[in-house]
């Protein structure tokens, strides 16, 4: 598995519950730009339509040696995934509070996937608690490390 892309803001701005994976229903020239690592899904979110998963705004930069029929940089393309899933993961959604985030973009055995995490946003107290956290881990982690 080679990791193409993460989403670190999702993290900091959800609490994820779960997370499933994923394909991509892509065009010839946007795997070679994935294959390059020239994609992002910083500001991406997915969503359910008529039974089908989409993701929207998940920017794959232009295949530079690709002709004229190259790719829409912010298209929405399809997820896929299991029927059964799909409709876990819209029954979840109705609830409030909860979307659904990609979380990173990888490479199995050749084949372009995304993590999507259900996920449920943080208030302000929250995103200020788990920056407490990290500090202080990372502290801890410094002193632990000096004193070898």
């Amino acid at each position: 598995m080679k990791l193409i892309a993460q989403n670190k803001k999702a993290r900091h701005d959800y609490f994820i519950e779960e997370s499933y994976e994923a394909g991509l229903q892509l065009l010839g020239s946007e795997i070679k730009s994935i294959r390059l690592g020239k994609v992002t899904v910083n500001d991406s979110f997915v969503t359910i339509k008529d039974g089908e998963a989409f993701v929207h705004n998940m920017h794959i930069a232009k295949y530079e040696f690709s002709n004229q029929f190259n790719h829409e940089e912010t298209r929405t393309r399809k997820l896929l995934m299991h029927k059964k899933e799909i409709i876990k993961l819209f029954s979840k959604t109705r609830e409030q509070g909860y979307t659904l985030v990609p979380l990173k973009i990888y490479l199995k055995e050749g084949l372009a996937k995304v993590e999507i995490g259900l996920a449920k946003g943080k208030k302000d107290y929250d995103k200020r608690e788990t920056l407490k956290e990290k500090d202080q881990q990372m502290r801890l982690k410094k002193i632990s490390n000096s004193r070898r």
